[in-house]
């Protein structure tokens, strides 16, 4: 090391890293005056402790840290406070001998470090603390305000100070002047029992029954935001306010690790679900690892939301394995978040189109993929139903065996892919612009029970279609129960095609090839397997086919099958149009604007060239230029 133009040598004898117990790390060093010191950093309230007490000059540097700390917290900076001591030869001696027998220990190995780490670090000096700006990443406001839009409770866990969780708190849009904050500062488990009593009646939060439900929230259109059920116990506002102080701005809940110690770990826990789901924002400081990792196992536990954890530091890796979804920040702090998560991103801001667009979409799909799994086979099931009703449960069958296990794997399964991987309800830039179209998935809109029953109801009655139609057609004919299964296979792809056509919101060439060249393939697989001879429905594809009853009858089963389907739909939307319906009808008028804008563009600068032209014709054939 060069120090004023002059090098030196230190020698590291060893280094303690930090842990979740000690909040500190320190480092053995040999000084090139042969001197050996032990130096140590870490949080204010594991540093102080740990200082010589019959030191004066240790209580004029404390009380100096104390007035700096305060004051580098409330710009936001994150401290740290640093000490040092000399150690004799004996002190060396001893630490070295177990130090080393603590390295090279197959059992126990981090709590024998612990205790090395426990010998040397005491009776220290205070040198000081530092101050180090953690400047928020771009676009971390803006993402936090969308996420808070979206219904999405965002709740930190740092280890910061409180002073600059606070600061940190309101320059990220977390925290804003108007809320109320509720600060829990206890050093016993009475006092901590006693002030989270105090605030649950001061903001009359009522107690949980201690059962597990759900917070998912449904909109108020009259006030244009997400309300949230009384009967459920988590809530982005308080259920009720009485007493003497009836407040109307959001509640902010702020606590420190200190607290958490006798809450998280004495039966205050209730106490404190209660009041942190009863404010809209929960700001924990000074918490540890597993600190971090309790706060979110207490939400699961208590309720049947989805949590997602995010960090980019080894401090969050506990965190971040306990939530749902685990999201790692690849940052300066290493990729011990990103290895332990399942999702990686560079930048916070991402999460929002995480969320709000990948999230919107795929809930989308999903939702609406389980119910058109279910319909598809159901029709086909049900449909060969009806026919052993009408055989009384003979074993005759009407569709060979190759037919039942290609429409499946063949006929119906390449649109499921395809759809289910490319269609969007909605344009990303409509998504981000209104993070509470995410809501959609809260209120359980693509995918619920009411839904589900619908569908099967409207799959018994296509079903009876598909079965009963060509039986009443073909009644007076003599064609046979192989012919009548050819109909019926090539009727209920075209049907499951169709309904699926119906519900397509984004329209692109692949998703056309895969719905329609669906109903190519499985009429050519007929054809192929109608002209094997021994199979027993040979050539019933061809006489059928030449007939126009054929053709007629497949029509008719589909506009009577899907024309009660059409007819929910058309009502429903208009009459009860969802969010998502208004934000769909806005985008595509925006589009057909934008295309009467460029179409009117397009004709007054074609309109000015050859005005220009016709104006200035005679000159430029008079002077011959051309």
């Amino acid at each position: 090391m060069i120090i004023f133009y002059v090098q030196y040598r230190f020698d590291v004898l060893g280094l303690h890293e930090f842990d979740s117990v000690r909040k500190r790390m320190s480092v053995v060093v040999r000084f090139p005056d042969n001197s050996v010191k032990v130096l140590v950093k870490g949080a204010d309230n594991s540093m102080f402790g740990i200082l010589a007490k019959d030191s004066e000059r240790n209580d004029l540097v404390r009380h100096a840290t104390e007035s700096h700390l305060t004051e580098y917290s409330s710009q936001g900076l994150r401290t740290l406070v640093v000490a040092a001591r000399d150690l004799t030869d004996a002190e060396l001696e001893q630490w070295q001998r177990m130090y080393e027998d603590a390295s090279t220990s197959l059992a126990d190995r981090a709590q024998k470090l612990r205790q090395t780490a426990l010998l040397i670090e005491s009776n220290l000096n205070l040198l000081g603390a530092t101050g180090i700006e953690d400047k928020l990443q771009d676009g971390v406001p803006e993402a936090i305000e969308a996420l808070r839009q979206a219904g999405i409770k965002v709740w930190v866990l740092t280890g910061d100070k409180q002073e600059t969780a606070i600061s940190i708190g309101l320059s990220c849009k977390l925290l804003s002047t108007d809320m109320q904050q509720i600060i829990i500062n206890g050093n016993s488990e009475e006092e901590c029992k006693n002030l989270l009593a105090a605030e649950k009646a001061k903001y009359g939060v009522k107690s949980s029954d201690g059962k597990k439900n759900s917070s998912k929230s449904k909109e108020n259109t009259e006030n244009n935001h997400l309300e949230i059920p009384n009967d459920t116990k988590s809530s982005n506002v308080p259920e009720g306010c009485s007493g003497k102080d009836e407040v109307n701005a959001s509640l902010a809940l702020i606590i420190d690790g200190n607290s958490l110690v006798y809450i998280l770990e004495k039966d205050l826990e209730t106490d404190l679900f209660d009041l942190a789901t009863s404010c809209q924002v929960v700001l924990c400081c000074r918490v540890a690892p597993l600190q971090k990792a309790g706060i979110v196992d207490l939400i699961k536990s208590r309720t049947d939301d989805m949590t997602l954890a995010i960090g980019d530091g080894a401090n969050d890796v506990s965190m971040i394995q306990m939530a749902d979804v685990g999201v790692g920040i690849c940052g300066q702090e290493g990729r011990q978040a990103v290895m332990a998560s399942d999702f990686a991103m560079g930048q916070f801001r991402f999460l929002k189109r995480l969320l709000l667009v990948h999230g919107h979409w795929n809930y989308q799909r999903v939702g609406y993929l389980i119910l058109y799994n279910f319909y598809r086979n159901a029709v086909f099931v049900l449909m060969l139903f009806w026919y052993i009703l009408c055989t009384a449960f003979s074993t005759t069958s009407a569709l060979t065996d190759w037919s039942s296990v290609f429409y499946s794997v063949i006929y119906t399964s390449v649109p499921t892919i395809f759809v289910g991987i490319l269609d969007k309800d909605l344009s990303h830039r409509t998504l981000l612009q209104y993070p509470k179209l995410y809501g959609a998935g809260h209120r359980q809109e693509a995918y619920n029970m009411h839904l589900f029953w619908i569908t099967m109801c409207d799959t018994l009655w296509q079903s009876l279609v598909l079965f009963y139609i060509p039986l009443y057609v073909y009644k007076e004919s003599t064609i046979d129960i192989w012919s009548m299964g050819s109909l019926w296979t090539l009727a209920v792809v075209i049907l499951v095609s169709i309904h699926l056509a119906m519900d397509i919101q984004r329209w692109i060439f692949v998703t056309h090839a895969a719905v329609w060249g669906s109903i190519v393939i499985t009429y050519t697989c007929m054809v192929v397997l109608d002209s094997v001879p021994i199979l027993p429905n040979y050539w019933t594809i061809y006489n059928l086919a030449k007939s126009p009853t054929y053709w007629l009858t497949i029509l008719l089963i589909i506009i009577v099958a899907l024309l009660p389907r059409f007819l929910f739909k058309a009502v429903h939307q208009h009459f009860r149009p969802s969010d998502i319906q208004i934000a769909r009808e806005a985008e595509m008028a925006f589009h057909e604007f934008m295309l009467d804008m460029a179409l009117r563009r397009h004709l007054v600068v074609k309109f000015c060239d050859e005005f220009q032209k016709a104006e200035f014709a005679p000159v430029i054939e008079r002077n011959g230029w051309h």
